[in-house]
């Protein structure tokens, strides 16, 4: 018998909106602002060397752009204002959240329906805390979140793929991880733990830089996108949804 679903968590990179693409977009527009501004190096090459600094010093440090310019040929910045370089690729980054930074089209109309249900609607995931919290503001996900179900690993000091960031979620919410559902896209990260500790596992394939990894476990459910969640929701676990 399935048990009665309380709750119901989500990831927000990949699984809310595309990472991928606005993460691609972005560094393009800032490498583009900085060469706007002086730099001397194709945009190409900019790129790769960002896309390596990214991978060496993961996507939550804050100095990417410093660490760009410490590795470039000195005549790539020759009688240039380092700062000004910098600040020119963080505006532009920062321009692209404000016009490109949106949920995936099915994730507002799905989350509307879901707020009119009695289910529990959290977020767990990893990241700088104001950065994620910043990610549900200009998605226009959080009005429809439950409040206090918003679980941040930089808050709580416990990162993915430990379980226990899933523990934690599920017991602040006062149900059981067998009474709780998780839908994310990374298979290690997101599933394979989420399984550990028994809770209802949907992997969002939408794709994504992670859609051919494996992981240990296997999602007890797979969805393409969001109606298909509802779907399940509904014919599963019997969520009355409002229309």
């Amino acid at each position: 018998m399935v048990p009665p679903l309380r709750a119901i968590f989500f990831d927000i990179d990949d699984t809310l909106y595309s990472t991928t693409e606005f993460a691609t977009l972005a560094r393009r527009n800032a490498i583009q602002a900085m060469v706007n501004v002086g730099l001397n190096i194709p945009i190409e090459e900019g790129l790769r060397e960002l896309s390596e600094v990214i991978h060496e010093f993961s996507s939550n440090y804050q100095h990417h752009f410093d660490k760009l310019l410490l590795r470039l040929p000195e005549a790539a910045t020759r009688g240039l204002n380092r700062t000004i370089l910098v600040a020119a690729g963080v505006v532009a980054y920062h321009d692209a959240k404000f016009t490109r930074l949106k949920p995936f089209p099915d994730v507002l109309p799905a989350l509307k329906r879901l707020a009119r249900t009695s289910l529990i609607r959290g977020i767990i995931t990893d990241g700088v805390d104001i950065k994620q919290a910043e990610k549900l503001l200009r998605l226009g996900v959080h009005s429809y979140l439950t409040p206090g179900a918003v679980v941040i690993s930089d808050q709580i000091g416990i990162s993915k793929p430990n379980p226990k960031i899933f523990e934690r979620a599920c017991s602040e919410m006062r149900v059981a991880p067998r009474e709780a559902m998780y839908v994310g896209d990374h298979p290690v990260k997101d599933i394979d733990p989420a399984n550990r500790i028994g809770m209802v596992t949907v992997l969002a394939d939408r794709g994504g830089r992670h859609s051919d990894e494996i992981g240990r476990t296997r999602a007890h459910f797979h969805v393409r996108n969001f109606d298909q969640l509802l779907n399940l929701l509904r014919k599963r676990f019997k969520v009355s949804i409002p229309a």
